[in-house]
C-alpha cells in the first residue's frame, strides 16, 4: 500500500469509533452472547457425555472419538450443512460452536475423574456416601481443576471461532470484521479483532479467577 493510501485509509480513525460506537457496543454484546450460549450448551452435553463415558468404560473411545469428528470439520462447512435445516438463525451459529468445545471438555472431565486416586474413592466408601455424594463431595471438587482447564480452553477458543459466525448474519465482532474487509477498511476490521482477543483474555482471566476460588486447596497445596 502507497504512503497517500495510508494516509486516507489509516489503522484506527478515531472519528468513526465515536460516530459507529453503539454499533460496535451491540456487536461486543452479540459476540459475549454466542460465547455464553455455545459453551453453556457444551458444558450440559459434555457433562452427559462424560458422566456416560465414566459410567461404561468402554464408551470412551467412541465418545472422544466422535466428539473428535465433530472437532475436525470446518466451522465454515458445519454452518452450511445446518443452515437448510434451522436457516440463518443463531441456532446455527451455537450449536457448531457447542460441538467444538465437547473434545476438550469431555477429554478434561474424564481424566479428571480419573486422576482421583482410588485410595480417595475407598475411603468415601468407607464412610458409607452413596455413589452420587461420593462423585459430588469427594470426586468432583479434586476433579475440578482438570475441568476448569478444559473451560479456559473452550471459552477462549470459542470467542474466538464466534468471529466466522458473521458470515450467516449472526453479528459479533466478527461483522466489524467482515465490513472492514468488503470495504477495505481497516478500522472496523482493527476493532473487531482487537475486542474478539480482549474478550477472549477478559473471559479467561474471569474462569481462572473463579476456578481458584472453587478450589482453594490447590493454592495451600502448592504454598506448602
Amino acid at each position: 500500500m502507497t504512503p497517500v493510501a495510508q494516509a486516507t485509509n489509516p489503522i484506527i480513525r478515531w472519528e468513526w469509533i465515536i460516530d459507529e460506537w453503539d454499533q460496535i457496543r451491540e456487536a461486543l454484546v452479540q459476540h459475549l452472547e454466542l460465547t455464553v450460549l455455545s459453551v453453556a450448551l457444551g458444558v450440559v452435553v459434555a457433562a452427559v457425555l462424560s458422566a456416560v463415558a465414566l459410567r461404561f468404560r468402554f464408551m470412551v473411545s467412541p465418545i472422544t472419538g466422535f466428539t473428535g469428528f465433530l472437532y475436525t470439520i470446518p466451522s465454515v462447512a458445519l454452518f452450511g450443512l445446518l443452515v437448510p435445516y434451522f436457516g440463518l438463525s443463531r441456532l446455527t451459529a451455537v450449536l457448531p460452536l457447542a460441538a467444538y468445545t465437547l473434545l476438550i471438555l469431555v477429554t478434561n472431565t474424564v481424566a479428571g475423574f480419573n486422576a482421583v486416586p482410588e485410595s480417595v474413592r475407598d475411603a468415601a466408601k468407607g464412610m458409607g456416601l452413596t455413589p452420587v455424594r461420593r462423585v459430588v463431595e469427594v470426586e468432583l471438587p479434586l476433579a475440578l481443576p482438570y475441568i476448569i482447564a478444559g473451560l479456559r480452553i473452550a471459552v477462549v477458543s470459542t470467542a474466538g471461532l464466534v468471529t466466522v459466525a458473521a458470515i450467516i448474519g449472526q453479528g459479533g465482532l466478527g461483522a466489524l470484521i467482515l465490513d472492514g474487509l468488503q470495504r477495505t477498511f481497516w478500522t472496523p476490521m482493527t476493532i473487531g479483532a482487537s475486542l474478539s482477543i480482549l474478550l477472549a483474555l477478559v473471559l479467561d482471566g474471569a474462569i481462572y479467577a473463579l476456578g481458584r476460588w472453587a478450589t482453594p486447596w490447590t493454592r495451600r497445596a502448592k504454598a506448602s
